[in-house]
């Protein structure tokens, strides 16, 4: 069970928020009781999904670098370190953060797989976790203390893509595919469960793997009319180039993992065209408090998949600091009671540490020339007839 601190916790938080805009230089805070302190940032820099771990440190970046500007004699830091999105990378790289007396928080681990490694030891070294990618719906159910998530987890996606899938798409035979993740998989199990007797068939295909011809086959033969991707932007991206280059011409459907520029060149942007990605997240250029313009002033580009709420999970931890709390603990205690307006929606937490239900929202995605667009929220419950 998660112990809340005392009341006084919230009021802190409250004179440490930000109300003049998403750079609030303009409005300069006390400074901070305590300087110094560090939060980590552990995704995939490098590797095939790199692009996605990219977008999470820059949207969390940018959070600290407004708080550099409104603190320079007391500043903090925001540290980086690379899994690849390897749940084997990911213990090392987890037992280096909770030797660091510094280290208050933790943004991410960005992928379900490198959480499910990661959790227990983060859990035992007290240190606060917010998650900002990582959507595997047990990860809240594990009895981690510090465990928190700043997006909608794959039971809230994955019979959102289904709804999609059955009433915007009209799908009648429906193919699911998985990448054998702990992501990908689940995300699958969710989609193919809600769409019950229409899924025609399953097939799983390791990461990695370059050669679709077998699943494409499987596709063709069984007559679909969709195939959902249950996986990351480079396995989709790959799937769906075989499926077009063999002729199979079924709608392709897949997650957030795969809302990524990496996954039209992946695929080709011919072969993209019209691909619907479903994502628990909000589009990035809709972020209240001109986030989307400090973000392109700052990096020379508009902001990508999880920037905003990386962001928001970073102005967290540093509200934090900015309250003068110099301890896991108190952070923990801290985040466990955070409840403020963030620029994706309503920060506030589940004793679970879930965003709580009427802060989740749900979008589909499509891949117009080349880009991916916001093509509409997903309603949360099937409309009624």
């Amino acid at each position: 069970m998660r112990v809340p601190y005392a009341r006084l916790t919230a009021v802190l938080a409250l004179v440490a928020l930000v109300t003049a805009g998403c750079d609030a230089a303009a409005t300069p805070l006390a400074t901070p009781q305590v300087c110094g302190m560090k939060v980590a940032v552990i995704g995939p820099l490098t590797g095939d999904s790199a692009d996605l771990g990219g977008n999470i440190r820059s949207g969390a970046e940018l959070a600290f670098t407004q708080y550099r500007k409104r603190h320079p004699d007391c500043p903090a830091e925001l540290v980086a370190f690379d899994s690849q999105g390897d749940p084997k990378q990911a213990p090392a790289l987890v037992q280096n953060i909770v030797a660091d007396p510094k280290i208050m928080g933790v943004i991410g681990p960005a992928f379900s797989g490198e959480a499910e490694a990661a959790g227990p030891l983060l859990d035992q070294g007290g240190v606060p976790v917010v998650t900002v990618s990582a959507t595997r719906t047990n990860l809240s159910q594990r009895g981690w203390s510090t465990f928190h998530r700043l997006l909608g987890n794959d039971a809230s996606q994955g019979p959102a893509a289904a709804r999609y899938i059955d009433t915007v798409l009209g799908a009648r035979k429906a193919f699911v595919v998985d990448d054998t993740g702990a992501y990908g998989r689940g995300l699958a199990d969710e989609v193919a469960a809600t769409l019950s007797g229409k899924v025609v068939q399953r097939a799983s295909v390791p990461p990695r793997q370059v050669d679709f011809s077998s699943v494409v086959s499987q596709i063709r033969s069984a007559g679909a009319d969709v195939v959902f991707y249950g996986g990351y932007y480079s396995g989709a991206g790959t799937l769906l180039k075989a499926m077009r280059e063999a002729g199979v011409s079924a709608a392709f459907v897949a997650g957030d993992g795969v809302k990524d520029a990496g996954f039209v060149r992946a695929a080709g942007k011919r072969a993209a065209e019209g691909a619907v990605i479903t994502c628990p997240c909000l589009p990035p250029e809709r972020a209240a408090r001109d986030f989307p313009g400090s973000y392109r002033a700052e990096f020379g580009r508009d902001a990508g998949t999880y920037s905003a709420e990386a962001y928001d999970a970073a102005s967290i931890f540093l509200a934090g600091f900015e309250a003068g709390h110099a301890t896991r603990r108190d952070m923990e205690a801290f985040v466990d009671a955070y409840a403020h307006d963030g620029v994706t929606g309503r920060l506030q937490f589940t004793p679970q540490g879930e965003l709580v239900d009427t802060a989740v929202v749900l979008w589909a995605y499509r891949v117009t020339d080349g880009m991916v667009v916001a093509d509409r929220e997903i309603p949360r419950t099937r409309p009624s007839a």
